[in-house]
């Protein structure tokens, strides 16, 4: 360990002041829980229904750690040997403790905030028996706990690397950004495919079939529905920010090493400057989210984090115009990071304007249900093409303002350090997006329980409310994740050149990867096509369990007396099913994405690698937008009909837009979201073998053959794992034919 060798006394003060904050996130995460857990936890039906969510959530993360943790160990080991040529044991050693404790901290934010989550429903539900304002308190703030997990824990454990490594400290990073962005890849599958297996299940039997509504306490899978909210949302959605979060750091930091000059002092104000950025925002953060229940906007619960979340935007933007001007006398970095700031902003407005309910898209494709299905699935289509080219468009204007920003400086680095910077600004704010997202699965959690606790028409409706504002809440936060991520895609790509520069030039030079190089260009060729066949493996599992849960529905439906009401349904019968596919598919798509990038590296050759990256992250964010806004407009869609639009519930256009939900479901919830991870896990394992793949660069040595092959190996056998089909017994009566149906 090296620590931070010339650093000033003010510099040194500035780091210890975010070490201090990111502890003060913990502390107001513990805080804001004890205001949670102090409200009541209402009826005792309320209770039971409660706590059977809570076991059901907390078996299956318990079974999925233990499906992971021989993968854990083996990975410890390989990033420990991706650093064989680092000289000093305290790098190599240092690499894979932070991947473990990089796994670590993902894992505990995922867990912890999951728990906060199904306390919190309860007390939710309780809360909207009192008023609207009391139910929108408790819930964002329940959400908040994750969110300050998310800051505390990831500013926490960044900062401690630097304090320790120095210089050397973008290296050990690597591992940490590793271990988290590997920990939420487990989670965003497997939550995404328990929940949406669940949920789609439920609605087409429930829904469709036998005309119950939703939440019915007769559905046999609706308590698994509402424990895959939690595992999916909370537990998925927070790991994945994290990650996000971690990875941004990761790529700054690498970049601002590479400002210095080559074999000269380092120049810490490129390296700390991200670590102060980051700790401004988590005090931001606190300021703007318990700020949400102060804003007077009525009932409207979207509003009301609209504004909190400007504020803080407004917060951290001046602060960081002071700080790049008193400390790093340079406003550029002001501008990049400040660039951040407004594509989060803007990404808000996007995805708010393409999968809000009052808005037209969204209108349109309810509209279109008047008319069938067809036109209904082909509107929502439509909708999420187009908004994927507007993402794209938003995010390559960042890159832009970047090339604007630092384009006249003679080192090219300042460029991609400048898309870091944005990176950074958009997840300044990760404790209100966090937020946002769990405050989606609360509600959601809190209105189930209130439908099959039977409560009071009020406190149904203003938990109707509060779950429609978390849908948008939800498809929001996907928005950013996915821009996070193709940021942190793109600086961790300029982190590769210059690391594949540095190997063959042996200067900090910016490595050219030549698309007319028939192997590099066969490599963007395979980079494109990873995401759609991660995708297609994802939304083949959630297919195979809701078939599954279909299954056990209608059987269940069949009990005598269950329809009257005077027998109870095995609810977890259908958890355990839901649970037991989606771990079948957390190593197998894992092993994908982990292994992919070594076998192209060994074979074709590091320049060949970075074609492989860049067509994985073009394709991996077109990809991801589709997937995420076409499912979330298909779902607010349905909302509109069952709030009485074009006959309301019952329908046919209802029964329309129902099939365009459940179809929309795996995407939304399960493709989607676990493209974000899955790009940034190609990114840093390029990364992280990188100089291995260097040895013997331009030849194609037996070494380097067999283990391609062996990697090759592993990924066929994944991929016929997940294609592996489960054999079952249909019932007489066809799928989505509703009850007395023809």
């Amino acid at each position: 360990m090296h620590g931070v060798v010339g650093a000033t006394p003010l510099e040194m003060a500035g780091l210890w002041s975010v070490m201090v904050i990111a502890i003060l996130a913990l502390l107001y995460a513990a805080f804001l829980a004890r205001q949670v857990l102090a409200w009541d936890k209402g009826t005792a039906r309320m209770q039971e229904i409660s706590a059977a969510i809570s076991e059901g959530a907390n078996a299956y993360l318990r079974r999925q750690f233990r499906a992971i943790v021989s993968l854990i160990v083996v990975l410890v080991v390989a990033v420990y040997l991706t650093a064989v040529t680092q000289p000093d044991i305290s790098i190599r050693l240092g690499r894979a403790g932070a991947f473990l404790m990089g796994s670590l901290f993902s894992a505990a934010v995922g867990y912890l905030g999951m728990n906060m989550a199904v306390q919190g429903n309860v007390r939710v539900a309780s809360a909207a028996r009192t008023s609207f304002h009391e139910a929108l308190r408790i819930s964002y703030r329940a959400g908040t706990v994750t969110g300050m997990l998310t800051d505390g824990l990831g500013l926490l454990g960044g900062t401690l690397i630097f304090i320790l490594y120095g210089p050397n400290a973008p290296e050990v990073l690597l591992g940490f950004g590793f271990g988290g962005t590997l920990l939420a890849l487990f989670m965003r599958v497997g939550g995404g495919i328990y929940t949406k297996a669940a949920d789609v299940g439920a609605d087409l039997v429930g829904k469709v079939e036998q005309g119950v509504p939703e939440d019915d306490p007769r559905n046999a899978a609706v308590v698994a529905d509402l424990v895959g909210d939690n595992v999916g949302d909370c537990a998925g959605m927070a790991a994945d920010i994290f990650e996000s979060y971690e990875v941004t750091m990761v790529s700054a930091l690498i970049l601002g090493l590479l400002l210095s000059p080559r074999g000269g002092p380092i120049d810490l104000r490129w390296i700390i400057f991200p670590l102060l950025v980051r700790g401004i925002g988590v005090v931001s953060s606190i300021i703007g989210t318990y700020a949400v229940a102060w804003w007077p906007v009525g009932e409207d619960a979207f509003k009301a984090m609209d504004l909190s979340y400007d504020l803080s935007s407004v917060i951290s933007t001046v602060s960081f115009g002071l700080l790049a001007y008193f400390y790093v006398h340079d406003m550029r970095v002001f501008f990049s990071t400040a660039a951040g700031i407004l594509l989060a902003v803007g990404f808000n407005k996007y995805t708010g304007y393409f999968t809000h309910p009052s808005r037209t898209p969204v209108k349109r494709i309810a509209e279109a249900s008047q008319t069938g299905a067809a036109t209904l699935l082909l509107r929502g289509l439509a909708v999420g093409m187009e908004s994927s080219v507007w993402a794209l468009v938003i995010i390559a204007l960042t890159i832009v303002a970047s090339i604007l920003i630092y384009g006249s400086d003679p080192n090219p680095v300042f460029v991609l350090y400048g898309i870091a910077m944005a990176g950074i600004g958009m997840l300044t704010h990760t404790g209100n997006n966090v937020s946002m997202d769990v405050f989606g699965p609360i509600s959601d959690n809190a209105q189930g329980i209130t439908e099959m606790a039977d409560l009071e028409p009020r406190a149904r409706q203003i938990m109707a409310d509060l779950d429609s504002v978390g849908n948008t809440t939800k498809a929001i936060t996907k928005g950013i994740a996915i821009a996070s991520a193709v940021l942190a895609a793109t600086s961790l790509f300029g982190a590769f050149t210059h690391h594949a520069g540095i190997h063959t030039e042996g200067a900090f030079t910016l490595q050219v990867f030549d698309i007319a190089d028939p192997r590099v260009f066969v490599a963007v060729l395979l980079g494109g096509a990873i995401p759609f066949l991660f995708s297609s493996l994802a939304i083949l599992a959630v297919g195979r369990a809701a078939s599954l849960v279909v299954v056990e529905v209608r059987r269940q439906f069949r009990i005598p007396g269950l329809m009257e009401g005077k027998v109870k349904p095995d609810y977890g019968r259908v958890v355990d099913i839901v649970t037991a596919a989606a771990q079948k598919e957390l190593v197998s798509l894992a092993l994908i994405a982990i292994l992919s990038p070594v076998v192209i590296g060994l074979l074709l050759g590091m320049h060949a690698l970075g074609g492989f990256l860049a067509g994985t992250i073009v394709t991996g964010q077109l990809l991801a937008v589709f997937l995420a806004n076409t499912g979330g407009a298909w779902d607010n869609a349905k909302k509109l009909i069952e709030d009485g639009l074009y006959g309301g519930k019952g329908s046919p256009a209802h029964a329309c837009a129902v099939i365009g939900d459940t179809v929309g479901d795996p995407l939304k919830d399960t493709a989607g979201p676990a493209l974000n991870p899955m790009i940034k896990v190609v990114n840093l394992v390029s990364l992280l073998v990188l100089p291995v793949i260097m040895i013997d660069e331009g030849r194609l040595t037996a070494w380097k053959v067999v283990v391609a092959l062996v990697c090759l190996a592993f990924i066929v056998w994944a991929i016929m794992r997940s294609k592996r089909e489960q054999i079952i017994e249909l019932e007489e009566q066809p799928i989505g034919v509703p009850a007395g149906g023809k």
